[in-house]
């Protein structure tokens, strides 16, 4: 796959959001916003569900040498306090405001004046069909993980952070299995939870 930075008439950056997590039953949410340079490397990009385990780890590394981005975690308390649609874009706006933080350094880095370093000429795209409501022009994407090499570096951001989480609780909880499915609802999953209650982890407004 060929990419490039994605170009928005009348804008000077794109930067791409994703979020990874919405699906499990323990754990926190994980989002990640990343703008990507022009000579960033861009074949090491896909939809972080379409790349190898070792194939994400490897470009989550590049990319964060290389582009300008930011994360964030939502916990499962905040999670069962405002539910894991809105908890998820929080996340996005939390990691955008990470980003945010960044932004007028890395953008004098690369050459930019200093009447484009200003969110107005941020553009963001996020995967999905809802808006977090950033404080810049920004547009959903339905399979935007699929489309745009921003939204596919910040999912593989997500995706490698949230199961580096797990493996750590894991640590901490091995009788859950996290390393194993990332609590997401597998039938051992659910199995466990019947046997022996909900993990320190769980979040308790799902379904078992």
């Amino acid at each position: 796959m060929t990419f490039a930075v994605t170009s928005i008439d009348g804008f000077a950056f794109t930067c791409g959001l994703d979020e990874a997590g919405r699906g499990p039953l323990a754990g926190p949410v994980s989002a990640a916003c990343v703008i990507l340079p022009s000579d960033f490397p861009f074949e090491i990009l896909n939809d972080s569900k379409k790349l190898s385990e070792k194939k994400r780890e490897e470009a989550e590394k590049i990319i964060c040498q290389k582009a300008l981005w930011g994360h964030a975690f939502v916990d499962h308390k905040k999670i069962d306090e405002i539910n894991i649609l809105q908890a998820s874009l929080l996340a996005m706006r939390n990691a955008y405001s990470d980003m945010i933080g960044k932004f007028s350094a890395w953008a004098r880095s690369q050459g930019f004046s200093d009447d484009q370093i200003t969110e107005k000429e941020i553009y963001a795209l996020i995967d999905g069909n809802k808006k977090p409501g950033l404080p810049c022009m920004e547009e959903a994407v339905v399979k935007g993980d699929a489309k745009f090499p921003e939204v596919m570096a910040a999912s593989i951001i997500a995706k490698v952070r949230r199961d580096k989480i797990m493996l750590e609780y894991d640590r901490l909880y091995p009788e859950y299995g996290y390393a194993g499915h990332k609590g997401y609802p597998t039938p051992a999953h659910k199995e466990i939870c019947r046997k022996l209650g909900p993990s320190p982890i769980q979040r308790l407004s799902f379904k078992y």
